[in-house]
């Protein structure tokens, strides 16, 4: 018999939705992170780079765009007026690029990280919700069985040999962390899942190699290379996260409010960017 798998200590159980301002926990998350984000991004910038020298190309930028705009019935001038601008542009650019690299290194990792618990829901109790393996090769499409525990129910299953997948629909009849385990003749390995109405830590695929994938998508171990089973895939719901009228992918929202919150840290802390 199967039972629930302990929770994850990384994970974050919030049975309990708050409300500030009409906003729910997700998107004040997103944006507390995003003006904490802005606020340092600004900051590695301004220590990482040349302030003086960005300052310098800046201007130059500057006079030359306002030589053209002056100039304009002069061709000679509006030219030479060009072609510096083009050489700013280049110094700025190769002044940008080493603060620009070290600030977008740790905002990736952090994009990442939180896109587990911010670009996906949980499963609710009583949905239901389809777990997908992609195995290595159509031979072990029938040998691979689906083992849950009594939390858990299939109420439909599809072999297509011709994709290598098989298909399970699954329901869940209470809030849970637990684990599917994926068994053949030769092996069995295990799927984490998570039953719940809270923001949690979640993984959508387990999987075999695919390095830059599993880095994305994947919290959990990768499958054994030996084995007979290529992927396993939860179904997880996609989050739309409600601001300002709108529903927005984290993502872009974050984007968005931490540039707002870096142009305005900027000028606040009289940094070049």
């Amino acid at each position: 018999m199967a039972f629930p798998a302990a929770p994850s200590p990384c994970s974050i159980s919030v049975s309990v939705w708050v409300s500030v301002g009409g906003l729910d926990l997700p998107a004040l998350l997103v944006l507390l992170l995003s003006v904490v984000a802005g606020l340092l991004m600004v900051l590695i910038f301004g220590y990482s780079s040349d302030q003086k020298a960005i300052r310098v190309a800046k201007d130059q930028l500057k006079a030359q765009l306002l030589a053209v705009r002056l100039f304009q019935d002069q061709l000679p001038v509006v030219l030479v007026s060009y072609g510096r601008i083009v050489r700013s542009t280049g110094r700025y650019l190769q002044l940008a690029f080493k603060p620009l690299l070290i600030v977008a290194l740790p905002l990736t990792i952090l994009i990442v990280q939180l896109d587990r618990y911010l670009g996906w829901t949980p499963i609710p109790a009583g949905h239901v919700f389809l777990v997908k393996v992609r195995t290595t090769n159509a031979a072990a499409v029938a040998a691979v069985a689906l083992q849950l525990p009594p939390e858990l129910s299939t109420t439909a299953m599809v072999h297509m040999p011709e994709d290598q997948e098989i298909v399970w629909r699954v329901v869940a009849t209470r809030n849970g962390n637990y684990d599917l385990n994926l068994g053949s003749p030769d092996q069995t390995v295990s799927k984490s899942v998570v039953v719940s109405s809270g923001l949690e830590r979640l993984s959508r695929a387990r999987l075999r190699g695919h390095f830059w994938e599993r880095w994305f998508v994947s919290g959990e171990r990768v499958l054994p290379r030996d084995g007979p089973i290529e992927s396993i895939e939860v179904d997880y719901p996609s989050r739309s996260i409600r601001f300002a009228g709108l529903d927005w992918n984290w993502i872009w929202l974050f984007f968005i409010l931490s540039l707002v919150a870096g142009f305005l840290f900027k000028t606040v802390l009289g940094i070049e960017i």
